[in-house]
């Protein structure tokens, strides 16, 4: 099956469609079967959800999904995306376990695992903050200064929902690295090209360590992510488990954002079932975990641990048996498909009519009540309405706790330590600051809140010269082989990737700045990518 894999969409679906069609035309080959973003895919409906975004202002750009949530346009692929740091997350938020955002276009929800043409797809969305990450998922909209930013990070529920998993998974993807994979790749080339990662490189402290563990419990065969903003290559060879079978391995590739002249779209062909349903369907072995762990779901601000054998718990395994997995099966009459139930909750974007003082309002979508309400699970956030009936919005800074399931436990001090705001004194060239709000020239991409969804790209002229070159999906795990190795070593029957090369983007290099005099067009400052301060990443 041929799947094409894009990095951080932002927003810019039609060029991600558009180049896929170019491919097709160019080269003659055929259209993939199945486009996987790894977040920052930026499913903005109108105005309201601009304000939903975690970006300055200048940078909230309404982006072409409008029309394919209108139904203008329709998604010429099966699209199938994760959450990243930079979405309307009042808009993921209305389908936490996942749903179409369009027709054809599906999301995974915080996290979630489903199959197509018998390849099973797992995903987690958001960013790793540790401050966070043992907290429940109490946010709603319209959302404050906090609130915009913690929504999209990274729960220790949906972690510990995916390491209940025990079938193999095929494809799973993140949206930030896990920690530790830089290891596994060229790590000199990946470093000439982002240098100011070094010292988190070097102190083993780039990524996100939920990620690591559920690479290395699930030990997919590929792993895809995003966020960081360039093309890296690993291969993983996992330990074996002591049962004489040969052990495992994953083919990791981040790629970039969605821009001319950068590695944002990649073809991989994976091995399918030809007997199975061309159809998306829901995972068995999921649903069931789902149901397993209902109990352990929490929409409260304070911290909870998972249950772990560590004697403070009554039950701590929650992992499912093939008699629940048939259960699941029989419950369904054995169809599983996802029902194509799209439905649209806002107004569409209309450019005659002023949607920017619309203000955002929490919705239930139906397609999570049909969800819940055919597997038995709760509405996360019907539960949150309760708790808004029940003490009012006024309460807001000082949010009652919710009713969780007795194997919770007080709060602890974070399992991770991720503190890294302090390791790195270099500029990163690809970052911004959340909370700039100066007058300063924009960058190229950024435009205003108000820019209309109807005027038609022009992929002629932006991606003039789509070349296809050699992936660089199998990297040796010595850091120490240099690109030129690497390209040779992987001539040889590697995936196909697409490269804009022609029509020069003006945009901030690593070197753009270096010896030029001049006011800087834009005010940065180093970020430690994965610090664990409210200082998120924007692009």
């Amino acid at each position: 099956m041929k799947v094409a894999v894009a990095g951080c969409c932002h927003g810019a679906l039609d060029k991600m469609y558009e180049t896929l069609h170019l491919l097709e035309q160019r080269h003659g080959q055929a259209a993939p079967d199945l486009l996987l973003c790894a977040g920052d895919f930026q499913a903005v409906r109108n105005a309201a959800d601009l304000r939903c975004m975690a970006v300055p202002a200048k940078y909230r750009c309404l982006g072409g999904f409008a029309r394919y949530y209108s139904g203008e346009k329709k998604a010429p692929v099966l699209t199938i995306f994760i959450g990243g740091n930079h979405e309307a997350s009042n808009h993921l938020q209305e389908l936490p376990y996942g749903g179409w955002v369009a027709p054809n276009i599906y999301y995974l929800g915080y996290a979630g695992v489903v199959k197509y043409r018998g390849v099973r797809i797992g995903g987690l969305s958001g960013i790793f903050k540790s401050h966070d990450y043992k907290k429940g998922h109490f946010e709603y909209p319209p959302y404050n200064q906090q609130t915009i930013r913690s929504v999209y990070h990274v729960r220790n529920i949906e972690v510990f929902k995916l390491k209940q998993l025990k079938q193999p998974m095929d494809v799973f993807m993140s949206h930030d690295w896990p920690r530790s994979i830089y290891h596994y790749g060229d790590k000199k080339l990946l470093l000439r090209k982002k240098s100011f990662f070094r010292q988190e490189v070097e102190s083993n402290t780039l990524g996100s360590p939920a990620a690591s563990e559920l690479l290395e419990h699930l030990k997919p065969t590929y792993w895809f992510a995003a966020h960081l903003h360039v093309k890296f290559a690993a291969f993983m060879q996992h330990q074996a488990n002591g049962s004489g079978k040969q052990p495992k391995a994953t083919k990791f590739l981040a790629l970039d954002k969605c821009l001319p002249h950068r590695d944002f779209l990649q073809i991989v062909e994976i091995e399918h079932d030809p007997s199975a349903s061309d159809c998306l369907e829901y995972d068995p072995e999921w649903i069931a975990v789902l149901k397993a762990t209902n109990n352990l779901v929490n929409v409260s601000p304070n911290s909870w641990n998972m249950p772990e054998n560590n004697g403070l718990h009554a039950k701590w395994d929650y992992s499912v048996t093939e008699e629940d997995i048939k259960a699941v099966l029989e419950e369904a009459n054995h169809d599983l498909k996802v029902p194509h139930n799209f439905s649209t909750t806002v107004p569409c974007y209309n450019s005659n009519k002023s949607q920017e003082h619309r203000e955002p309002v929490h919705q239930i979508n139906p397609q999570t009540t049909e969800f819940c309400a055919r597997f038995g699970l709760l509405d996360i956030n019907g539960r949150i309405q309760q708790l808004r009936e029940k003490h009012g919005d006024d309460e807001d800074d000082d949010e009652e706790e919710e009713e969780v399931d007795s194997t919770g436990s007080a709060e602890e001090p974070s399992d991770y330590n991720t503190d890294v705001s302090g390791l790195s004194s270099s500029i990163n060239p690809d970052e911004i600051i959340l909370d700039e709000d100066s007058d300063d020239e924009e960058e190229p991409g950024s435009c205003p809140v108000d820019s209309s969804a109807n005027h038609p790209s022009d992929v002629s002229t932006t991606f003039s010269d789509i070349r296809v070159t050699p992936g660089s999906m199998a990297v040796s795990p010595n850091d120490t082989v240099e690109s030129d190795e690497l390209e040779k070593s992987s001539e040889r029957n590697q995936p196909e990737e697409v490269i804009p090369s022609e029509t020069a983007l003006k945009r901030l290099s690593d070197t753009s700045e270096e010896g030029k005099g001049g006011p800087k067009k834009i005010k940065r400052r180093n970020q430690a990518i994965y610090a664990s301060k409210d200082e998120d990443e924007v692009e």
